[in-house]
């Protein structure tokens, strides 16, 4: 990253009129950097066009607040419950995904005037007292939330994969200097194992952060700084992605049908490794944490490293720990305090792939009703990553929260932490 995608002050953590408009207002300012021909292109399947990005978390709202909530209320447009419909079956039949990067209608200036309405539309919601009105507004907060990271790495991956590789934001000294410090040796920390409860424990959260629960762990050690550009060129060298035996079946496969051979963005010429980036592509900084690796591609290093993936209790119980140490206070992270010599870039530099594959807590439950496809129907085949990433708005991440992608997912700011098993 190049320079503060979110603004201090730019999300608060509590509900009410003041999160809504902020968390609203934010999207739109991510958007501002665009062309309009930006608006439309959708590069790849997963990556969605930012057009339908700033109409659905609008549908959202519309959907689950408005239609049931405002007595006599009619949507904006008949047919923008079925464009902008994600995949909520029980709402109606989406329009496909693959196809959302062909319509060229609505225009973004109708897309624009479709969230004024919604916007205007919500204001008595905003102030009424009502558990039910206020806690869906803060879900589809937080839900807007996750698409203004969406929107962020859907940007990158179109413009990276043009030839031109056109820059989305300005490269600042600060910035580059940052990423160029000098880094803390690799080493492991080693943790006491135990009886420990995982799970959300207060403020806002997902159904799948629940219930809280206890588990028991064997001791285990975690890596205390997030594996680099440079350690991860290493392992290409060293023939990394032509050794089989370092690799999972399915990630054998994926490597040798799409002929991968390094991160996502990376470029190799004439001896150099490029990156493309945020703000154009740039030689690769050694120091800087690797990202935009697939679970395969971390599950290998792991394995050539002599070391493995840490599973999402071991990072959960590692990360409350510091979470306890002050890094975060009212619900919102405090970047400038996370950082700690013994266990560091915990939040928001990268999601840290974890060895868990994504399933429910014992006695979960899905919320009521059609909110119940939020996140439990994907529970099936997606690995957890933890710990939010550069493009992760604040008061967004917190020690509990559980991200989830396929193995082969990469698009997204997706880093490798190490761990190991441990006698203390």
């Amino acid at each position: 990253m190049s320079e503060p995608l979110f603004p201090s002050g730019a999300v608060v953590a509590n509900g009410g009129r003041h999160q809504y408009d902020a968390v609203r207002a934010q999207t739109e300012a991510l958007c501002r950097p665009l062309a309009i021909e930006d608006y439309g292109v959708q590069p790849m399947v997963d990556a969605s066009p930012p057009k339908w990005h700033l109409a659905h978390t609008t549908w959202f709202f519309e959907t689950f607040l408005l239609r049931p909530f405002v007595y006599g209320y009619q949507p904006y447009h008949p047919h923008f419950e079925y464009l902008f419909n994600s995949y909520y079956n029980g709402v109606g039949t989406p329009f496909p995904r693959p196809r959302r990067g062909t319509l060229s209608r609505p225009t973004v200036a109708e897309v624009l005037a479709y969230r004024q309405h919604v916007d205007a539309a919500m204001q008595p919601l905003l102030a009424r007292e009502d558990a039910e009105v206020q806690g869906r507004i803060e879900l589809g907060a937080h839900h807007e939330q996750q698409h203004q990271e969406l929107l962020v790495t859907d940007i990158k991956a179109n413009l990276g994969s043009n030839p031109l590789k056109p820059a989305y934001c300005a490269a600042t000294e600060q910035a580059d200097a940052e990423q160029v410090e000098p880094i803390v040796p690799l080493a492991f920390e080693e943790v006491a194992g135990g009886m420990v409860e995982t799970g959300a424990n207060g403020g806002f959260c997902f159904d799948n952060e629940l219930p809280r629960h206890k588990l028991w762990l064997d001791d285990f050690a975690l890596a205390n700084r997030l594996i680099t550009n440079a350690e991860y060129a290493a392992f290409i060298a060293a023939g990394g992605y032509d050794e089989p035996s370092l690799w999972l079946s399915d990630g054998w496969t994926w490597r040798q049908q799409l002929a991968v051979a390094a991160p996502m963005y990376w470029r190799h010429a004439d001896g150099v490794w490029f990156e493309y980036r945020l703000d154009g592509e740039r030689e690769l900084l050694p120091d800087a944490p690797v990202t935009h690796v697939s679970y395969f591609e971390a599950d290998a290093y792991a394995r050539w490293a002599g070391a493995r993936l840490p599973t999402e209790a071991e990072w959960e119980a590692a990360a409350q720990v510091r979470a306890v140490q002050g890094h975060f206070a009212d619900g919102v992270l405090h970047p400038q305090r996370a950082a700690s010599p013994r266990l560091g870039q915990l939040f928001g530099d990268c999601w840290e792939w974890t060895s868990s594959a994504y399933g429910p807590y014992p006695g979960y439950r899905t919320l009521a009703g059609t909110l119940g496809e939020y996140n439990g129907k994907f529970m099936s085949g997606q690995q957890v990553l933890r710990g939010g990433s550069c493009a992760t708005p604040p008061g967004h991440v917190r020690p509990s929260y559980r991200n989830f992608f396929y193995a082969k997912d990469r698009w997204q700011f997706t880093g490798i932490r190490l761990a190991k098993s441990a006698c203390l």
